[in-house]
């Protein structure tokens, strides 16, 4: 089992930056990819960015060269850096951990997620 607690999140004007958190404990980190992934209001949940074991990232083409994603395995944490941010961006956010690494962009490789964090980017 592997818990994962995002933070981060609130309100910013658009063009700002957020950096988004995800605490891991349970099982072995490094055992697994990590992804975010985001929800807006009435929409289905999508892939936002994807780090692999050994730090291999890819990202959705909507946020490519405005968000980083990164991770510190000594401090069981994955990180979102967002800038500039758009009002579209505006979603819940969450963390998830998949023991094998495949596509990276399939909600169904994740088995373990967060709660979630609100972002909201205001025009």
């Amino acid at each position: 089992q592997v818990q994962l607690v995002e933070s981060g999140g609130g309100l910013v004007q658009a063009g700002g930056s957020l950096r988004l958190s995800c605490a891991a404990s349970g099982r072995t980190f490094t055992n697994y990819a990590m992804g975010w992934f985001r929800q807006a209001p009435g929409k289905e949940r999508e892939f936002v960015a994807t780090i692999s074991r050994s730090g291999s990232t890819y990202y959705a083409d909507s946020v490519k060269g405005r968000f980083t994603i990164s991770r510190d395995n000594a401090k069981n944490t994955v990180y979102l850096q967002m800038n500039s941010l758009k009002p579209e961006d505006t979603a819940v956010y969450y963390c998830a951990a998949a023991p094998t690494y495949g596509s990276g962009t399939n909600q169904n490789e994740y088995h373990y997620w967060g709660q979630g964090t609100q972002v909201t980017v205001s025009s």
